[in-house]
């Protein structure tokens, strides 16, 4: 019966984008990926052309951060209270309010390193509350049949946006800081109108707010041992395998490449993910998703090490390529996964932990990266974290055998 319903409503790329409220979501999601993107190169820009502190550009990172990982479960029971999408674009027009005041401060003559700050605790504060929402949002816009596709495609138009975002902004930056604030304004605020249009049926729960709700996501994927190992495998994975950290000491020292090399290297792992998540939407992953995963996961490894043994800077491109394209694999699969199996009123608060998680293990592995470097050598660093994410795969093998042994995406009845 279900099987009959999943073929009458379609399982297409054309049946995606005929579901218009996801059509509407996807698009604010693109214009706020890529003005974002713009915005954090404008300002990491400025920050130095102020002070020329590399201690000031660290802080940039940290005032957003602190904020994001304070909020984000709070957020999260806010997302599963409140309509997702009027969330996700005021989250959107906030950020179009800090961009507002940095191009205000520019022709003000008030820009400052203080300001640049708390602007970045300003956005840090809404990405808080924009994440939980956004990744519980699209189930509620296509039907399950349709979903690993849905992700998918969000997928590449983020890796999209995450390549030509930067790009644009450097581009736009050379006619100085005001144009790509003021860029990015504009595509926060169309962002943030096409999320305004987002409609779909929101039940709001009877649930008195309190900190057992707040935590009710973390006690959630403790008790569900795949999401547990799925949100943990990216945990790892990305805390020991991460490289972005130290491309500028290879592209320098070992791989003897200047600023236009480290630039390719830097946009290699997009342009693997982007052409990954292409090849899913057409041909989706089915069967055996649970081994396909943790297969993905030790590629991603193995990548990893080829890279950080590598001198060729061709073989290391190649290498990165491999990383990304392993790690669309993983964040599709996991992604999809993760949202099937929760439901919908606690989808929030469950996206809000897997944010935590990817937030900490990016922040917690260039930590990382960086310190085993300092200690052993980039080379050691590197390496010993591509063989960790290929040991990590195989331990998950047994830890979670309901996730290695997971067959299809969707939950059997």
């Amino acid at each position: 019966m279900a099987e009959g319903l999943a073929a009458r409503q379609g399982n297409s790329l054309s049946d995606l984008f005929s579901h218009r409220p996801f059509v509407r979501f996807w698009l604010a999601r693109l214009c706020g990926t890529t003005a974002t993107q713009m915005l954090m190169v404008a300002l990491a820009w400025h920050m130095y052309d102020i002070t020329s502190s590399a201690w000031d550009l660290g802080l940039v990172g940290l005032f957003q951060f602190v904020p994001a990982l304070v909020l984000t479960l709070p957020a999260g029971h806010v997302a599963d209270h409140m309509h997702r999408g009027r969330i996700f674009a005021c989250c959107l027009f906030l950020q179009a309010l800090a961009a507002a005041l940095l191009l205000a401060a520019l022709y003000g003559h008030f820009t400052s390193r203080e300001l640049i700050l708390g602007i970045s605790v300003l956005l840090g504060m809404a990405r808080a509350f924009q994440m939980p929402a956004q990744q519980a949002l699209t189930p509620q816009l296509v039907p399950q049949n349709l979903l690993q596709r849905a992700v998918t495609i969000s997928a590449s138009a983020m890796q999209a946006a995450i390549i030509g975002g930067p790009a644009l902004g450097g581009v736009l930056y050379t006619f100085g800081p005001a144009t790509v604030y003021a860029c990015s304004a504009a595509l926060l605020l169309a962002g943030g109108a096409l999320g305004l249009t987002v409609r779909y049926e929101h039940m709001p729960p009877h649930m008195a707010a309190s900190w057992n709700s707040v935590l009710a996501g973390v006690r959630f994927v403790w008790q569900r041992k795949v999401i547990l190992g799925a949100t943990t495998l990216d945990l790892f994975a990305v805390l020991l395998g991460g490289a972005t950290a130290l491309l500028p000491i290879f592209a320098r020292d070992l791989l003897q490449t200047g600023p236009i090399g480290l630039g390719l290297l830097r946009a290699a792992p997009a342009v693997g993910a982007l052409s990954m998540s292409l090849a899913l939407v057409h041909w989706p992953l089915e069967r055996r998703v649970g081994h396909k995963l943790l297969l993905a996961v030790g590629v991603f490894g193995l990548a990893t090490v080829v890279f950080g043994m590598s001198r060729s800077f061709a073989l290391s491109l190649l290498a990165l390529v491999v990383t990304g394209a392993a790690d669309a694999v993983s964040v599709v699969m996991r992604s999809t996964l993760v949202q099937l199996e929760t439901p919908n009123e606690m989808r929030g608060r469950v996206s809000a932990v897997n944010s935590i998680f990817i937030g900490a293990s990016n922040q917690l592995g260039e930590f990382e990266s960086g310190s085993v470097a300092a200690l052993w050598g980039p080379v050691v660093s590197v390496v010993s974290g591509g063989i960790g994410t290929m040991l990590i795969a195989a331990a998950w093998l047994r830890l979670f055998p309901a996730l290695a042994q997971r067959d299809h995406l969707h939950p059997t009845p």
